[in-house]
């Protein structure tokens, strides 16, 4: 089963006079709510995460689920089943990223940090489809409940329209 979480860090708190409710895309994609994630294959206990406390969770999530649908059926046209599809979600203060692999309904998922002899997390497409949209919109259920004024900003209502949960 997979897992998605995520942690905030106490070390990068967001500015005090942020007015959540009319913050710029940018803004919320990169200069707030900072934390760590982990991706986890509960069933094996395997699991990739960050632990540098300063990873803008709120992009993270948005970030997967752009790359969840660019490997889906309306992503870029790959032969039938013969070649793969790629995509990587690189973190913009460092030069690690996670890389994400489809093929035949199956999506891997490793970390250019972890050891090469490490296997990858391996998921049913559909499952990480719909485990990256719940986190995003736990996560900002999560983050309007701490954060006056973040549910209303439009920004957030696009982005719960454009991902909305399956």
């Amino acid at each position: 089963m997979l897992d998605i979480g995520y942690s905030l860090s106490p070390r990068f708190p967001d500015p005090p006079q942020t007015d959540y409710r009319t913050a710029d895309v940018r803004t919320l994609r990169h200069d707030l709510f900072c934390g760590d994630i982990h991706i986890a294959d509960t069933e094996s206990g395997r699991e990739l995460s960050t632990a540098w406390g300063w990873l803008p969770v709120l992009d993270f999530g948005w970030a997967l689920c752009d790359i969840v649908e660019e490997l889906g059926p309306g992503g870029p046209p790959a032969a039938q089943g013969a070649q793969p599809r790629r995509a990587e979600l690189d973190f913009t203060e460092t030069t690690d990223c996670l890389l994400f692999e489809e093929r035949r309904g199956r999506v891997e998922i490793t970390a250019d940090w972890q050891y090469v002899d490490d296997p990858p997390l391996v998921f049913p497409y559909a499952t990480v489809r719909r485990e990256a949209r719940d986190f995003l919109h736990d996560l900002i259920a999560d983050l309007a409940d701490m954060h006056e004024g973040l549910s209303e900003n439009p920004a957030v209502w696009q982005l719960q329209a454009r991902f909305p949960r399956v």
